[in-house]
Order: structure tokens, then C-alpha cells, then sequence
């Protein structure tokens, strides 16, 4: 179970009165696997909402059991996930279950309840991984779907289901974005040599699932360190997921980003540049190659956080330098750790992964759960989470 999964399974309904009401089946383990998959294919892509996935079966006269319509949401947060599902089911959801892994929404929208339009399609029965916190739904759609009629079962995939959403959930909860670290370095911890080499210090598998992170998170962000040193595009380059770029943003408290920089050339939206209220006037030549200025009165890392909440985002990939990391670290605001670490070691003359945190007692350390380790290639790739 990642981050936020453990705080936010308490949101996961399963009382014995659900349990008298709507049982489990042996299948319905495996369809809700399919609706967590499909839910999955939205991170990046759906930010403010929820990453949903919705999967409607139908038991045939034979008796075999077909999946009649699959759903997740859709770029930008609509159509919701049931919605597509039931679209693709047409007459055939009359009498199906569907397997949700997000308590479906019932209020209105740009576009109506999915509660209401799940029980108009005719649903016999409902598996539902998760309640919806929003204060706008949290258990009014399970609600009317047993006002229907309708057993419920919840509960099923739940962890599953919050880790998919762990930025949906962090935003409502503390109105700032998931963070995930990103780091890219030597055995030793080291992101460049004295003289700033830094290409390519892990291999080619690593560099892939790189941008297959970037894929899958709303904004990359960087420092304006990094962006003049190297210059980065901070786009997802895996052939066939570029459109999947997410939004590049770089800390900039004083405008230092030259007007070439190719974070402001690319095709896939307009970067965001983060400064200073006592900065913004210099940034009229960024704005005119089409960055979007964001002035705060203070640039830190959770005004930043904030800013880009409030805009919206729900999951952020920091992947500048030392003195970004160690800032984001020091202030608590890193929710996840990706470090992907090489077998070469380059030594103490190089540039840390992590700059200073003024540590004096090791019990002051920020600590972390390592999750994951996985080879991938000479690298490894180290996940953890607070």
C-alpha cells in the first residue's frame, strides 16, 4: 500500500450490515482488478477528478459471465468513467453488476450523476472499491443506489483504489498535490560530476520508465538551476505517449529563464513559470512566448504547492536539483520518493543528489518506507513512501 492509501482506507465503507446485504462472488475479485487497471490509464490526464475506472458484466443463459461495457475517465475529467462504460453497454447493462472503483458522484455537474444514470441503466448490483471523500458525495451515491434497491458490496480493492488517487485524495485533504521525488543518480547519490556531466548517468530502461512517470503526473517541476543548466524539455518522449507531456513548471523567483529556453518551445501546452509578486513585471517577454506567470508573495516550496492546487493539479513530479529536493524534504512536502540509482560511483567532488538539510540529530531525519525495489537494467529503481 503506497502513501495515502493506509490514512484514506478508513474512507472505505464494509460494515456487517453491507456484508448481509450485497455478498461477495468468487468473480468479483478479478472484474474489480479490471476496473483498477482501467483507472489507471487516467493519471495524468483527468486532474481535478478523480482517476476512475468502471467495468459492467451481464451473466448470459448459458451462464457465463461477459464484460458489456468498459469505462475510465476521460481526458480533462469528463465523460466520468460509468458514464462511458454504460455508453459502450448499451441495452446490455439491464441486469448487470458494475465494479467501481470510486463511489459514483451524486450531485450535478457539467454533466449529471452517475448514480442516477447507473440506475436508470438498470444495474442489478453494485461492487464499489472506495467512498468518494468529496464532501459533495462521500456516501450519497451509495446511498441512492440502495434506495434503489441496488445491494452494494464496498470495500473491495479499496487500498488499491486510494493509491490510484492519492493525489485526488492529498488535494482535498491539505489542498496542495501529491509529491513525488524523482532522482536519478549514482551508487553514491551523486546527479552530476564537479563539472555538472550528468548524461546520461542511468541506463536506457531507467530513462524510459522516467518518462512514463511524467506520463502519469499532472506537472513536472524544476528549479530555475536546473532549467539554465541543463535546459531540459521535460516532456514524456515514449513514441506514441506524447501527447501525455504534463505541465512543465519552474521555480523562478527571479525570472533568470532565458526567453530560448526549450521548456518554453514545446507543442504541448504553455509552461508555468512560479516567482515573485516583486519579480512578475520582468516576466512580460516569458509571457509573450507563452508562459503562463504565476506571482505568489512568497515563492517557497508550500505556497508553490498551493498555487498549484488551487489550479487544480493533483499529482506533481519534482525533478530538479539537490537544493530543490533538500527545500521540498526540509518543509515535509514530499510524499513519494522515485530514485533511480546507477552502479557507477562518481564521488564525494560531485553534485548531491540533495543538497544540505541542516540536520544535527539523525531522529530529525526526514524517514521514508521503501516499497518497491525493481532491476532495471544495471539500475535500480528504489520507490518509498512517507
Amino acid at each position: 500500500m503506497m502513501a495515502g492509501a493506509v490514512k484514506h482506507a478508513s474512507m472505505i465503507l464494509g460494515t456487517e450490515a453491507d456484508k448481509i446485504e450485497a455478498r461477495e462472488r468468487p468473480e468479483d475479485r478479478g472484474f474489480m482488478l479490471g476496473a483498477l487497471a482501467l483507472a489507471r490509464r487516467g493519471l495524468g490526464r483527468v486532474a481535478p477528478n478523480p482517476a476512475v475506472g468502471c467495468v459492467l458484466v451481464q451473466q448470459g443463459a448459458d451462464g457465463v459471465i461477459e464484460v458489456v461495457g468498459r469505462g475510465w475517465t476521460q481526458s480533462g475529467g469528463r465523460p466520468h468513467a460509468e458514464t462511458e462504460a454504460l455508453a459502450r453497454a448499451g441495452n446490455r447493462a439491464r441486469g448487470a453488476t458494475a465494479y467501481v472503483t470510486l463511489e459514483p458522484c451524486a450531485h450535478w455537474g457539467e454533466t449529471g450523476p452517475c448514480v442516477e444514470a447507473l440506475v436508470a441503466a438498470g444495474i442489478a448490483r453494485a461492487v464499489i472499491a472506495m467512498e468518494d471523500p468529496d464532501p459533495r458525495v462521500s456516501g450519497r451515491g451509495v446511498s441512492c443506489l440502495r434506495a434503489a434497491g441496488i445491494p452494494v458490496v464496498m470495500g473491495m480493492g479499496g487500498s488499491q483504489a486510494a493509491d490510484i488517487n492519492a493525489g485526488f485524495l492529498t488535494r482535498l485533504e491539505k489542498g496542495r498535490p501529491l509529491v513525488t521525488l524523482k532522482i536519478a543518480s549514482s551508487l553514491d547519490g551523486r546527479i552530476a560530476t564537479a563539472s555538472g556531466e550528468s548524461r546520461w548517468i542511468t541506463g536506457e530502461q531507467a530513462r524510459a520508465r522516467a518518462h512514463m512517470m511524467r506520463a502519469e503526473h499532472d506537472a513536472v517541476l524544476i528549479g530555475s538551476g536546473t532549467a539554465i543548466a541543463d535546459d531540459p524539455e521535460l516532456t514524456c518522449r515514449l513514441p506514441g505517449l506524447e501527447d501525455r507531456s504534463p505541465i512543465r513548471v519552474v521555480v523562478d523567483r527571479r525570472l533568470r529563464l532565458p526567453v530560448a529556453a526549450k521548456i518554453l518551445a514545446s507543442t504541448y501546452g504553455a509552461a508555468w513559470i512560479v516567482t515573485r509578486e516583486d519579480a512578475a513585471e520582468r516576466g512580460k517577454t516569458l509571457a509573450d512566448r507563452g508562459a503562463v506567470i504565476i506571482a505568489l508573495p512568497g515563492a517557497g516550496p508550500d505556497a508553490v504547492l498551493k498555487a498549484l492546487g488551487d489550479r487544480g493539479l493533483t499529482r506533481v513530479l519534482v525533478e530538479g536539483g539537490g537544493t530543490l529536493a533538500a527545500s521540498f524534504l526540509r518543509d515535509g512536502l514530499v510524499d513519494r520518493i522515485a530514485w533511480f540509482r546507477s552502479s557507477s560511483i562518481i564521488g564525494g567532488d560531485g553534485r548531491p543528489a540533495v543538497a544540505d538539510l541542516g540536520l544535527a540529530l539523525l531522529e530529525a531525519a526526514p524517514a521514508f518506507n521503501r516499497v518497491a525495489v525493481e532491476r532495471l537494467g544495471e539500475d535500480v529503481l528504489e520507490t518509498l513512501c512517507r
